[in-house]
């Protein structure tokens, strides 16, 4: 019997080809007479690596070359970390699967194992590229020294390693995917620096009238994380942030209904609005969209229009 082919089309990173294959092994077990082929598609974010997410502003830094040969047709599948996904997609596209979520918090790699955020020198010197960490690392501890870094994980790395810096902050996701655990120092709880949006998961998008690829990647879909990150996306998209502005969120499904945890923090950590919210599992976009509201009327809409006003200066 002749197989059925979807065509993946992935960033080139290590990170980013270890979820592609992951997503490709998947879907060819639980999917007989299946074969899945992977492309490789560099995005602004791999090419710009040398200016600051934060700086670049655009919304769809590693997902719109992706996007843009899913329109084409000349793939079936854009398999994303779901934190890089925009909430608003291209008219033709949806999100039609969500993995299982991997652990979703940050990890601190620092010099000597055990180091954590609080066991960091004075005026240690920490490197991030996000601004969602740095400002809620400040507001732990405003002593601390900010580096700006860029680069796929192991490049991350490495670029520590040589350097002169106290710690770096990666996600705990992508180093134990790519087997780098020995790097670890701490894992840094959620109650100290909330996750982004999605992080953990992986989302994968498709033509909205690809009915095979929607069927094939139905086996695949985890429902639990959907609901949860469905959340996290309807709070983002109200917020209207993205990698320009530090916002946190965490949803988890319990067996008493929906909890959603988020946090939009000044860029100096100085001020952080932080609040919490449970709902009902079956309406995780409303869920998401009552505690924005709830966010922006006890004052996050102060530090928002502030940070997007300099943003278009």
């Amino acid at each position: 019997m002749k197989k059925n082919k979807l065509i993946i089309g992935s960033r080139g990173s290590d990170l980013a080809f270890w979820q592609a294959k992951f997503i490709k092994k998947e879907l060819e077990r639980k999917n007989k007479n299946l074969y899945v082929e992977i492309k490789i598609i560099n995005t602004k974010g791999d090419k710009i690596l040398d200016v600051a997410l934060s700086k670049i502003g655009d919304k769809g830094l590693f997902t719109k070359e992706l996007e843009n040969e899913l329109l084409k047709g000349s793939i079936d599948i854009a398999v994303h970390s779901l934190k890089d996904l925009p909430t608003i997609l291209p008219e033709g596209l949806k999100l039609t699967a969500v993995t299982k979520r991997h652990s979703v918090e940050d990890v601190l790699i620092a010099r000597k194992k055990g180091t954590t955020i609080k066991k960091l020198p004075e005026s240690a010197v920490v490197a991030t590229g996000s601004l969602r960490r740095s400002s809620q690392l400040l507001h732990i501890r405003p002593d601390i020294k900010i580096e700006e870094l860029r680069g796929n994980v192991p490049t991350r790395i490495k670029k520590f390693l040589e350097s002169n810096w106290d710690a770096i902050i990666l996600a705990r996701a992508g180093i134990e995917r790519l087997k780098l655990n020995k790097h670890i120092s701490s894992i840094i709880s959620t109650k100290d620096i909330l996750p982004g949006v999605g992080q953990g998961a992986l989302g994968i998008e498709i033509q909205s009238d690809n009915k095979f690829a929607e069927m094939m990647l139905k086996k695949i879909h985890h429902e639990k994380t959907y609901i949860a990150v469905t959340a996290e996306r309807s709070l983002l998209k109200e917020l209207e942030g993205g990698c320009q502005v530090p916002i946190g969120a965490y949803a988890e499904v319990k067996s008493n209904g929906l909890f959603l945890d988020a946090v939009v923090a000044s860029i100096d950590g100085s001020i952080t609005y932080r609040k919490k919210i449970r709902g009902a599992k079956t309406n995780p976009e409303k869920l998401g969209k009552k505690l924005a509201t709830d966010l922006l009327k006890a004052g996050a809409s102060i530090i928002l229009n502030d940070i997007f006003n300099k943003s278009r200066v």
